[in-house]
């Protein structure tokens, strides 16, 4: 299929069902529950089981991938003889990029006719999923490896995406809030509108106090930052709030003509951190800034 080979992890969030249509091939990540580990399905029914245990007290732990396990991930698909695109997780907010970089090193070292192009996508979720689909669609049509290289930097930096939750409970069990900030925004009902910055940071964009002044919030900055809505397709992703969110994504889609909306859970790579609860809205628009 096509001139290259498209991967990325099951951090991307897009369903293994949805990848293995696309012909996009994804590296497993895995968790850890106490003294338990598991490796995400990519199957939105095992995730409703996921967010189910930690609503009741599971608190899972996520790993970095090795080098070695990028290695072993990549090394039957260079039989092939393709290049490989593969777009990682955001260097911003995890080491995975700079460790799959090392493998694709490592495995050059050994085979200097191995082609491994590593993407560091600076997003997060379904952001990366969405370079891993058009990855898919540039091999579909034809383009080179160096082409569709190419074509993803250009674009990395114009997906935009707006988380918000009205808990954070979960994302200070993972140290990413502290027990002040946690406590404040609980009893003033504040919630927090978090974006990723050029490089792939994880920010806080705005506060607003309740649910609904915080999704006026996002229209209005999807309103400012969209562009050509009704040429693209809108990604919803949630952590088990199937219905919140599909409230969440055809208000927008009916607001600012998207071609269409692609729902999605986020998976036990961000949901380990953010617990159910959390929804977010990916689009096209202007350049992401620092």
């Amino acid at each position: 299929m096509g001139s290259f080979t498209v991967t990325t992890d099951s951090g991307c969030d897009l369903p293994l069902s949805f990848c293995s249509s696309r012909g996009i091939i994804p590296l497993k990540m895995s968790y850890a529950i106490g003294d338990k580990s598991f490796t995400d399905t990519m199957d939105p029914k095992d995730l409703k089981d996921f967010y189910d245990g930690m609503r009741t007290g599971d608190c899972p732990k996520t790993s970095q991938v090795t080098p070695y396990q990028f290695a072993e991930f990549w090394t039957p698909l260079l039989k092939e003889k393709k290049p490989i695109i593969h777009i990682a997780l955001g260097s911003g907010i995890s080491g995975t990029w700079a460790n799959a970089v090392s493998a694709a090193d490592m495995l050059r070292a050994d085979n200097p006719d191995a082609d491994i192009r590593v993407i560091d996508s600076t997003l997060a979720s379904v952001g990366y999923g969405m370079l891993a689909i058009l990855a898919a669609d540039l091999r579909d049509c034809g383009s080179s490896a160096d082409d569709c290289q190419a074509e993803l930097e250009r674009v990395k930096g114009n997906i935009n995406t707006y988380y918000t939750t009205g808990d954070l409970t979960y994302l200070y069990r993972s140290g990413r809030v502290s027990r002040t900030g946690m406590t404040i925004a609980h009893a003033l009902n504040i919630w927090p509108i978090l974006n990723l910055d050029l490089d792939g940071h994880l920010i806080v964009q705005a506060k607003e106090r309740g649910k609904k002044r915080t999704i006026e919030r996002i229209h209005r900055i999807i309103g400012d930052l969209c562009i050509d809505p009704e040429d693209q397709t809108l990604y919803i992703c949630h952590s088990d709030i199937a219905e919140e969110a599909e409230r969440f994504g055809e208000e927008i889609k009916e607001k600012f003509g998207f071609r269409d909306v692609f729902y999605t859970y986020i998976g036990t790579t961000i949901g380990s951190n953010c617990g159910p609860g959390l929804m977010a809205a990916f689009f096209v628009g202007k350049k992401r800034t620092n």
